[in-house]
């Protein structure tokens, strides 16, 4: 365990004595639970944790990291999965205490504190009937999802959270607090629109809204998925539909067993499944026809689907990924999904040594295709699906295998991609360069300028990293 005396006392004081926030340390009371992130298999000591209360914290924060030389972390939801929000015998600047949510309905469009989660935004933006494309799970941060690109319920009808970002305030390497808009700095608009936390800390982030909503269809169906076959057909059912659905249907399929928690009915414990979910933007009796191929292949072992409130389809996942559980996940962007793809997904998503593991497959379509590279620096939009194993499992003693599983799984996958990932889904980022280089492609040297002019010593290094 890092100890308080990696700094000496002055030296922390001397923050203390500049920022509002609290400034945590390894003594302290609070310390183990703040440095805890919502993956089990993370588990760092930072030498010192700062609670920014507004933006002068935060330029205090990030110039005392800069002249003490200390690795650097910033916090947002905490839920990526690398753990890049936290760091070892460093600094985390965590932003929880900054949530600030200001929605102007006339103009559609909400400022939403770096600190926020996707079920703040929606619990402020929905009594006026809007909303901004966010994730699939209520407690990620907005911050992380957004600048690694931002998959979601509404990404077909509206694009990607990185598309729907229209302003930022951004504080720099050093230590200036920058705008970024389509008339001011547009340049770090689009390197934050998909470059990830690269370029700066964001501490305000401007989205443009949508009706939505309050009630909309959301289907979540559990298929038999018994038997190689079974699930096969169940893959060719959703790339077939995905062909011919239309910009308002957004949707997902997952492989996996009925995991055993009280959530399921205990007979059905480990079944193996395929599972659809889907998320219609419109009028529900219009989505329930839409929708209703996904729900129709055969009886289903389980079906949740109905009409609710678009805050509730956005939670509908929130009980799969708890606190602390050991997570895992890299993707791969399917340039087709033919039956060869499909008759290999199946073969590694039937091997999956965790019962609360899934193979999850998500439609690359819609609005999301239709933003241009001069538009946002996020790569992928040719691709056809995102694949993205899941490893999520309790025991470190089944660390090995559920790793093999995923990554042995993404390299037999290689054939039918470009090689390239959805950053936010990338392991530990093992690969390295390579890996960043092809998954942002063309844009990669374009984003490696804008590392050079906004953080020329990569301070901002525990990221999705271009290095400059």
């Amino acid at each position: 365990m890092v100890k308080s005396n990696t700094l000496d006392v002055s030296t922390v004081q001397s923050l203390a004595g500049q920022v509002k926030g609290p400034v945590i340390l390894p003594d302290d009371a609070a310390y183990d639970e703040a440095r805890k992130v919502w993956n089990g298999m993370i588990d760092r000591y930072p030498a010192l944790i700062v609670r920014p209360l507004d933006v002068s914290d935060v330029i205090a924060a990030v110039n005392f990291a800069r002249e003490h030389d200390l690795l650097l972390s910033v916090r947002g939801g905490g839920h990526n999965v690398a753990g890049h929000a936290t760091n070892d015998g460093g600094i985390v600047i965590d932003l929880a205490e900054m949530k600030q949510i200001e929605v102007d309905p006339a103009g559609r469009t909400v400022r939403v504190g770096g600190g926020a989660t996707w079920g703040d935004v929606d619990a402020a933006t929905q009594p006026h009937g809007l909303a901004t494309p966010g994730g699939v799970y209520s407690r990620t941060g907005i911050a992380g999802l957004t600048l690694g690109g931002g998959y979601g319920w509404l990404r077909s009808t509206y694009g990607l959270s990185c598309d729907n970002l229209i302003a930022a305030e951004v504080v720099t390497a050093d230590g200036r607090l920058v705008h970024a808009s389509a008339t001011e700095n547009p340049d770090l608009l689009w390197g934050l629109r998909g470059g990830g936390g690269n370029f700066g800390i964001v501490t305000t982030f401007e989205f443009r809204l949508h009706p939505v909503g309050p009630d909309v269809m959301f289907v979540f169906v559990f298929h038999d998925g018994r038997g190689e076959d079974a699930m096969k057909r169940a893959l060719r059912l959703y790339r077939d539909f995905s062909e011919t659905a239309p910009d308002e249907a957004n949707t997902i399929a997952a492989l996996g067993q009925i995991p055993p928690d009280e959530h399921f009915p205990e007979e059905l414990h480990r079944t193996p499944f395929a599972a659809f979910g889907g998320l219609y933007v419109g009028p529900v009796d219009e989505g329930e026809k839409v929708l209703r191929p996904l729900r129709d292949l055969g009886t289903p072992l389980l079906d949740f689907s109905g009409v609710m409130p678009y805050v509730e389809a956005q939670r509908a996942f929130d009980a799969d990924y708890p606190d602390g559980l050991r997570y895992y996940w890299k993707s791969l962007n399917l340039t087709r999904l033919d039956e060869d793809a499909i008759e290999r997904i199946v073969r590694h998503a039937r091997q999956q040594p965790s019962p609360f593991s899934t193979t999850d497959l998500w439609h690359v379509g819609g609005a999301m295709k239709r933003v241009g590279p001069d538009e946002s620096a996020f790569s992928g939009r040719d691709a056809a699906f995102l694949l993205s194993p899941e490893a999520n499992w309790l025991d470190a003693a089944d660390d090995e295998a559920n790793l093999r599983w995923v990554r042995d799984f993404v390299a037999d996958m290689a054939p039918f991609s470009d090689g390239s990932r959805y950053l936010n889904f990338a392991g530990f980022q093992e690969e390295g360069d390579d890996m960043i280089q092809a998954s942002y492609g063309a844009q990669h040297a374009r984003l490696q300028a804008l590392k050079r002019q906004y953080d020329p010593g990569n301070l901002f290094r525990l990221n999705q990293n271009i290095k400059p």
